[in-house]
């Protein structure tokens, strides 16, 4: 049986890869591992980028914010500002209106803040749908000399914004509210459910793009998509564990499920490649724009992939298994 969540490597290698319709010249870069984008080419000077993505299983108020930004991030990581959406929405029998409206007002408000709009799409209602299940296409352009990928080179700077983990911890706030009260107050539960507005990295990307060299967004599997990367550039890479920060409330639900932070679904963290001279000015470019961001270690020439932490040196974890199913009891 295929596990739960987005399909392993492996199995993008077996199945999906090798049934990909005619070549194209005009697809620069096409499906790959590692790489949440499509790039075509425009014209002279422009490239077009176009990511697509699910949304379900989220809590029903976050689900017009995340038919935004799921994508939409996944362009921007890319160096291109999401112009262009395409959104189906299927709803499930006994949908009120009143959730549509909901969540095409905060379609609407995501657009208009980022400058996108939406194109086409599909809606319906369906008795097979078993809950509010949206799929958006997000689309930009960026200058050929812009466009940032992500592969990194030895001696460039892992910098990371400050959510990790945090995917997972609002979840929880939603969906396991009542275990959480034993080491949550309930007015940290109600301030982490209100911070799932952090889970998008198109306003990380978009500030960040004049210093890195390439981005990541850390969704499913976390910060272990930096194997990815490593395997992309054929490097290793060292990281520092003290030098993670996590958000308190963050820590205390990882500490209660007993969860590290290198593996936890982490969308909205900006994962940026960043050559060593620019990363100060990064950080500085990131706060000023009240994103708290900071470095955590670097790309190495030496393959092996290093995790430092209390002075020993051991293997970086690698994503075996997703604590966001266990946390629903399905895994």
């Amino acid at each position: 049986m295929l596990p739960l969540g987005k399909l392993r490597n492996d199995v993008l290698r077996e199945i999906i890869f090798p049934n990909l319709g005619v070549e194209d010249a005009r697809v620069i870069y096409g499906p790959r591992e590692g790489f949440d984008a499509a790039v075509l080419e425009y014209d002279r000077e422009h490239y077009l980028v176009v990511a697509t993505d699910p949304t379900l299983g989220v809590p029903a108020e976050t689900f017009g914010f995340f038919t935004y930004h799921f994508a939409s991030s996944d362009v921007a990581v890319f160096g291109a500002r999401p112009r262009w959406l395409v959104v189906d929405i299927l709803l499930p029998p006994g949908s009120e209106k009143e959730f549509l409206e909901k969540t095409m007002q905060d379609l609407n408000t995501e657009c208009r803040k980022y400058g996108s709009s939406i194109i086409g799409g599909h809606t319906g209602v369906y008795p097979s749908v078993n809950e509010p299940t949206a799929t958006t296409t997000a689309m930009g352009l960026v200058k050929k000399d812009e466009l940032k990928l992500p592969l990194a080179m030895a001696g460039d700077k892992i910098v990371v914004t400050n959510k990790v983990a945090l995917e997972f911890a609002v979840s929880a706030s939603y969906f396991r509210a009542d275990e959480l009260r034993k080491v949550l107050t309930p007015g940290e539960i109600s301030k982490l459910r209100a911070m799932y507005r952090l889970e998008t990295v198109v306003p990380d990307a978009l500030t960040a793009k004049p210093f890195v060299r390439g981005m990541h967004d850390a969704t499913e599997g976390g910060l272990t998509s930096l194997h990815e990367i490593a395997d992309n550039s054929g490097l290793g890479f060292r990281v520092y564990a003290e030098k993670l920060r996590l958000d308190p409330m963050v820590r205390k639900v990882l500490d209660f499920y007993g969860f590290e932070p290198w593996s936890v679904s982490s969308t909205g963290t900006l994962i940026a490649i960043v050559p060593p001279e620019k990363s100060d000015s990064l950080i500085t470019g990131l706060q000023k724009n009240g994103i708290e961001v900071f470095e955590i270690g670097e790309f190495t020439a030496d393959k092996r992939r290093v995790l430092i932490e209390n002075g020993e040196e051991k293997e970086f974890p690698r994503f075996e298994g997703d604590p966001y199913a266990r946390l629903y009891g399905k895994e």
